[in-house]
């Protein structure tokens, strides 16, 4: 019997949903079209990414400055070039970008303080 066959999305609660949902259209560019949620079709992801669910041991700071209990992160096509635009646009940029042999990461807090990791995979 098949069980879990993958990951359906992150869900994540808001002291205001709308609001929420139009900072991540307006710096991210996630569709929201007016809703409080947004779906990728599959094969749109690029050739190099996967979805990943993993676990963080409970006193980690990874997650850190945020202190919500999850974290996104969304894959991105060019991330020093959406950094760049996010800093223009008052968006608060989260430590320093990373590179390792699995992408390149970069994070950034959203007005409520979750924490997202942008990562470019490798080409």
């Amino acid at each position: 019997m098949e069980r879990v066959t993958g990951l359906g999305g992150p869900f994540i609660k808001a002291k205001d949903p709308q609001q929420l949902a139009a900072w991540y259209e307006k710096h991210l560019g996630i569709a929201f079209n007016g809703t409080t949620y947004a779906a990728w079709q599959p094969g749109k992801m690029p050739a190099t990414g996967f979805t990943l669910f993993s676990i963080f041991p409970e006193d980690s700071d990874y997650f850190s400055p945020s202190r919500k209990d999850v974290m996104v992160n969304f894959m991105v096509k060019d991330l020093k070039e959406l950094l760049a635009a996010l800093k223009n646009e008052g968006v608060e940029i989260v430590g320093n970008p990373v590179e390792e042999e699995y992408g390149k990461f970069g994070w950034v807090l959203d007005p409520e303080g979750n924490k997202i990791e942008l990562w470019e995979p490798p080409v």
